[in-house]
């Protein structure tokens, strides 16, 4: 077992009583706080009565002590969500919980390692709109982005800053997560979401990451309730400057100088060509001062949400990603986990799961 795994949840479990460690060492028949320190720590063992008793003195399980593929205490999550209860919202995260659970003890045991998360956003909550918009440019610039973002942001979050990103079916309204846990940094997007609004939410979920020592963001987000925290209107401003970069929306068009038919028109067809949506690039050309408030809310709201009359397909990307798929495949290849368990913590039949490895062309590492 791992004693450093143990150690950890057990102080979790233990504050979550708020009770000290020498209470605890007095309820075990210890004779000082250290040696609970030293379980705590990972520097000492448990024997097999003493585990027995700390699952009592707990009212925990044995799983929530032991089992690496669930997470007690550790994960930090910030969610994404539009009018979500947060019953839901909190079954969704154990759920999701136990992917991000999985993939680190797989990565862990198969020699698999991402890159640590090195890069910070000098930024807090005093900082400005205009420094928020400065800091998604020069990332863009940076990690060499090119004229479309977007497509490139996936596989510089997981290659450059090791982040695992994950497509995900989520509970209706969920849009998606920033998470944090020791060893791991993950975002958690819809599939189920317009290709435009999946790109702003990734982008979004990486600037918690990038900021979270100096903002942590809340943990559940309504992005429909108004008067966002400023960490969130700092998180769009960053979001919309990072997938839509001034230089590259200077060669589109004349922007201050477009009616309101010609500005729609223009708005769709850059929108699809950056695959953002129309909203997020209105909001991007307000905050550029490139036009007004006025003008963008008198735009036909409908026209605008539909991205036009173009036909802005959602193609729906494969579940989960080609790295997590990859790692689990080795997991199961290397006898580490069993198809059984893969199955039931993804949610998936047998069939599925076959499939899923088919989908991200990585070879099934068993028979049907």
């Amino acid at each position: 077992m791992d004693t450093n795994l143990i150690g950890r949840r057990i102080s979790y479990l233990r504050d979550a009583k708020s009770m000290t460690q020498l209470e605890l060492a007095k309820r075990m028949g210890f004779n000082d706080r250290q040696t609970i320190s030293a379980i705590e720590t990972g520097a000492r063992k448990l024997k097999a009565n003493e585990l027995l008793g700390l699952i009592d003195i707990l009212d925990t399980t044995l799983e929530q002590l032991t089992d690496p593929y669930i997470l007690v205490g550790e994960g930090q999550f910030s969610w994404r969500h539009t009018n979500q209860d947060a019953g839901t919202l909190e079954r969704f995260e154990d759920k999701a919980g136990c992917w991000l659970a999985m993939f680190r003890q797989l990565a862990e045991q198969t020699g698999y390692s991402l890159p640590p998360l090195l890069s910070r956003l000098g930024l807090t909550r005093h900082s400005s709109i205009e420094e928020a918009m400065l800091a998604g440019e020069r990332f863009a610039s940076a990690y060499q982005l090119g004229e479309v973002p977007a497509v490139r942001l996936i596989e510089t979050m997981e290659n450059k800053l090791g982040i695992l990103v994950l497509m995900v079916d989520t509970e209706p309204g969920i849009s998606g997560a920033a998470c944090r846990l020791q060893n791991l940094d993950a975002v958690l997007v819809s599939r189920e979401e317009v290709v435009g609004r999946r790109h702003f939410d990734l982008a979004h979920e990486l600037f918690h990451l990038l900021t979270w020592d100096s903002m942590p963001p809340e943990r559940i987000e309504n992005v429909q309730i108004p008067g966002k925290s400023r960490t969130e209107k700092l998180a769009n401003n960053f979001a919309g400057a990072l997938l839509m970069p001034k230089e590259t929306l200077e060669t589109q068009s004349q922007w201050t100088t477009l009616e309101d038919s010609a500005l729609v028109h223009q708005l769709t067809s850059t929108a699809n060509e950056l695959q953002v949506s129309s909203v997020a690039l209105m909001w991007r050309l307000v905050a550029l001062r490139w036009i007004s408030s006025s003008q963008a809310n008198r735009l036909p709201e409908a026209y605008i949400h539909n991205q036009g009359t173009q036909n802005y397909k959602n193609l729906r990307p494969v579940l989960f990603s080609k790295l997590f798929v990859d790692v689990i495949a080795y997991g199961i290849r290397d006898g580490y986990v069993s198809v059984a368990r893969v199955a039931k913590l993804l949610d998936l039949s047998i069939e599925e799961l076959a499939q899923l490895f088919n989908d991200h062309d990585v070879a099934c590492p068993f028979d049907l």
